[in-house]
């Protein structure tokens, strides 16, 4: 039987002593204490990259599902802009009534051609989100476009003085012209843009080319708006968990012909004073009845890549999107007016009555709430009208006003509408979605249609005076006044015609949210026009980083993103451990030959009569 004894005084030695029968003692103190110190940093290396390098870069499915809700609680921190790894853009909003700028913020890009930055609104040594506007509108200067440079020129200099001056040249500067500006001719468009071209390199060091200045359409301002939404709920991160909902994509543009699972992005309702908008994914191949309906749904679908890679297809979104001029809330009661007046004054000349010509018989309105009185005043004439608050039979009268037609898949006035795939989708409900439910209702949030249309009817049936002494007891919403209150019945009817009729989202319909912010701030489309802008960055900064070879970020990167380096850089220390040690073995066994083998045996500390003979 062979004898093995192990003593081991940690740090300063180890002792071995291996004596089976036919195995030669062949290694001494200082080759075992490599080996043990290998294994050892081998050991220590895999708890580092276990417990370090996968934690921060390889986030579990639980820390990954809190990634948003912690994302928007250190969002209302200040901006670290001593930060050298922080990068900066700017997004100028042109819009009808005034011009706004956002300056965004977001970390060095972490190599993987799969993520997206995580821009976020920059925020002041008071945490407040760096944003300014002017009046008036930019269209104003229709006119005098040489002016045009002068009056944008304090939102820049704002601008300029949150964005620390080092980071000024490499800033990408975007101005985007929205409402206001659409509706000028052509040649005036150009002026403004050439104004604005020419004058602000001379006096901003921003990165400003001829394509960061243009004026956009409803189409790009709404998907935008459908980019920034689903941005800030992580509807573009990767799969993560078992809950998350996700849906099969058939990638418009990708060669590999079968689907792909992603999570489910979100559609958005948005329904202003004046237009109507609606945007939502259309994952799958979508037909045509005839010829020209594909003309015409070629407009309303924008097909785009948001990935950092072009050749990668993973972020590519098909988005139907449709602005409906005159379906806004303000605009379509003055629709709704003005033909109920035209349609009176009809009436009364052909049955020779005076129905709303006097306060004493005014026009009955099933539109407004319970006895309130209103007027409509063209063309010199007065028709006056007194509520009735009969939600149902409002409902009924504004249905004309939809514009329907009797085709398969369209929507508002014979607008063409790609199927929703209802059970597995969801919207978002902003402006007057929001305003409808909440201000008066106290219904904001979580829509269900039932409860909706109850507290809407028995809203418009209520008393003109008793809706008045509950606003005046505070009962609704802080920003609610009398014009909502008075108009609240026809909007509430207006917006779930739309909803229902015009969209034709079923009654049972529950995955609608109505909200005014997202994660308590404000989702502009400025966020969307940035995150979509500056996609090919981070491929950019990684192509230039591949040529440093030596750069100190671009290595850190490249072990960081490729964990697989890792264990090849294991393997070749190992390796080469094991070609050491086989080497030691060689040239000890060409000593023991040789007979010098007693010189090792005593370096051990055993008395020259232990040492074994030659093997």
């Amino acid at each position: 039987m062979g004898r093995i004894s192990i003593s081991c005084l940690f740090p300063a030695s180890w002792h071995f002593s291996i004596s089976p029968v036919g195995c030669p003692r062949i290694l001494n103190t200082t080759l075992r204490q490599i080996i043990v110190i290998g294994l050892l940093a081998a050991a220590v290396s895999l708890l580092y990259y276990s417990l370090v390098i996968r934690n921060k870069y390889g986030r579990s499915s639980r820390d990954k599902k809190f990634h948003r809700y912690l994302a928007r609680v250190t969002d209302t921190e200040a901006t670290d802009i001593s930060n050298p790894n922080l990068n900066y853009g700017i997004v100028v909003d042109c819009g009808s009534s005034g011009s706004r700028i956002f300056v965004y913020c977001w970390p060095r890009h972490n190599g993987n051609p799969h993520d997206l930055l995580d821009i976020k609104q920059m925020r002041d040594k008071n945490r407040k989100p760096v944003v300014m506007k002017i009046k008036p509108g930019i269209s104003e200067f229709a006119s005098s476009p040489e002016k045009v440079s002068d009056y944008i020129s304090p939102l820049l200099s704002f601008a300029a003085e949150h964005v620390p001056h080092a980071k000024h040249k490499e800033t990408p500067l975007y101005i985007l012209c929205t409402a206001g500006m659409r509706i000028l001719s052509e040649s005036q468009q150009k002026a403004i843009l050439e104004d604005l071209l020419t004058d602000i390199p001379v006096h901003f060091d921003f990165l400003f080319s001829d394509s960061h200045a243009e004026v956009i359409s409803g189409k790009q301002e709404g998907v935008y708006a459908w980019i920034g939404i689903n941005f800030v709920l992580g509807r573009f991160e990767h799969i993560d968990d078992e809950d998350d909902a996700v849906v099969e994509v058939h990638v418009p543009t990708s060669e590999n012909k079968e689907a792909i699972i992603r999570k489910r992005t979100v559609g958005i309702l948005d329904m202003g004073g004046v237009s109507t908008q609606i945007a939502y994914e259309v994952p799958k191949t979508v037909s045509f009845v005839s010829s020209q309906q594909e003309e015409v749904a070629k407009n309303l679908l924008a097909e785009f890549n948001l990935g950092c890679d072009a050749h990668q297809t993973e972020h590519v979104y098909r988005v139907y999107v449709a602005t409906f001029l005159g379906f806004g809330g303000n605009a379509a009661r003055q629709r709704y007016e003005d033909s109920a007046f035209t349609n009176t004054m009809f009436r009364n000349r052909l049955l020779g009555k005076q129905i709303g010509m006097t306060s004493e018989s005014p026009y009955l309105d099933p539109c407004l709430p319970l006895d309130v009185e209103d007027e409509i005043k063209q063309n010199g004439q007065t028709l006056y009208m007194r509520g009735t608050g009969d939600f149902n039979l409002c409902r009924e009268i504004i249905q004309p006003l939809m514009n329907k037609t009797n085709e398969t898949q369209t929507s508002l006035n014979g607008v063409y509408q790609p199927a929703v795939h209802f059970q597995n989708s969801e919207f978002y409900g902003f402006s007057e979605f929001f305003y409808c439910t909440e201000d008066v209702l106290r219904m904001g949030g979580d829509y269900n249609a039932a409860k909706f249309v109850k507290a809407a009817k028995d809203y418009c049936a209520t008393k003109w005076s008793v809706l008045q002494e509950r606003f005046d007891r505070g009962l609704y919403a802080s920003h609610a006044d009398l014009h909502r209150l008075k108009y609240q019945c026809f909007k509430s009817a207006w917006m779930y015609e739309v909803f229902h009729s015009g969209f034709s989202f079923p009654i049972n319909y529950s995955n609608l949210k109505t909200a005014l912010q997202v994660y308590d701030k404000e989702v502009q489309w400025t966020l969307g026009a940035i995150l979509y802008r500056t996609r090919f960055l981070p491929l950019r900064d990684i192509q230039q980083e591949n040529f440093r070879g030596n750069h100190s970020h671009w290595r850190g990167f490249s072990f960081v993103y490729n964990h697989y380096l890792f264990f090849v850089c294991f393997l070749i220390v190992l390796l080469s451990i094991v070609l050491y040690l086989l080497r030691l073995r060689r040239i000890h066994r060409r000593m023991l030959r040789n007979g010098s083998s007693a010189s090792l045996w005593i370096e051990e500390g055993l008395p020259p009569q232990k040492i074994p003979g030659a093997l």
